[in-house]
């Protein structure tokens, strides 16, 4: 197990007197193994944000698709798809170069229920893996070094949530992103874009 703490989270805790109930939240509230609790929650959610770092290079993002899209593949270990965007590979990019990442999932439904996990991720692009993950491109797997539910107090009720027409699943064809027609992006697309968008 890797710490949770590093010196300039202690020296806070510290300055305001925050160490003892520091450390019994990690005693009695982070693990290092899914429970069956965290699958569910896990398994059920529709969307996530993504931290990811390299060097002075720092990347937040949202990762959303169906209910399901995220993967719990072994007592520390999930998985997840990268779909179709922008070409920036700003989150791919950084766990390329690094691995580190943060993943924040979070229920808006009034409940508040939130999860941190903190761990390692790397990429995978066999197709066999892929074929299980409807409209991915890439598949990111996580190990998780701290899994952490934790204070929900000041997360908003957002009531009716409604998927995307835009996420991948079965039977659907996703519409084309509005930008990739805009002069910014149409001449600059993948060639792949290009062609099936502009010269069929």
């Amino acid at each position: 197990m890797t710490d949770m703490f590093h010196e300039g989270n202690r020296a806070l805790q510290d300055r305001f007197d925050g160490r003892r109930l520091a450390d019994s939240l990690e005693r009695n509230r982070r693990h290092d193994s899914f429970t069956d609790a965290d699958i569910a929650f896990i398994e059920g959610a529709p969307f996530f944000f993504l931290a990811t770092a390299h060097g002075e290079t720092v990347d937040c993002s949202f990762k959303g698709g169906m209910p399901g899209f995220v993967k719990v593949t072994g007592p520390n270990t999930l998985s997840f798809p990268d779909y179709d965007g922008n070409s920036m590979y700003k989150s791919l990019g950084n766990i390329m170069k690094g691995g580190n990442v943060g993943l924040l999932f979070i229920k808006f439904d009034g409940t508040g229920e939130r999860m941190r996990i903190n761990g390692a991720a790397v990429l995978d692009d066999d197709p066999a893996r892929l074929s299980g993950f409807e409209g991915a491109k890439m598949l990111v797997d996580v190990t998780a070094r701290h899994i952490f539910p934790n204070c929900p107090r000041y997360i908003p009720a957002m009531d009716g949530l409604e998927i995307s027409a835009n996420v991948p699943r079965p039977g659907h064809e996703p519409p084309e992103a509005a930008w990739k027609f805009r002069d910014y992006a149409k001449d600059h697309l993948p060639e792949r874009d290009r062609k099936r968008l502009f010269e069929t």
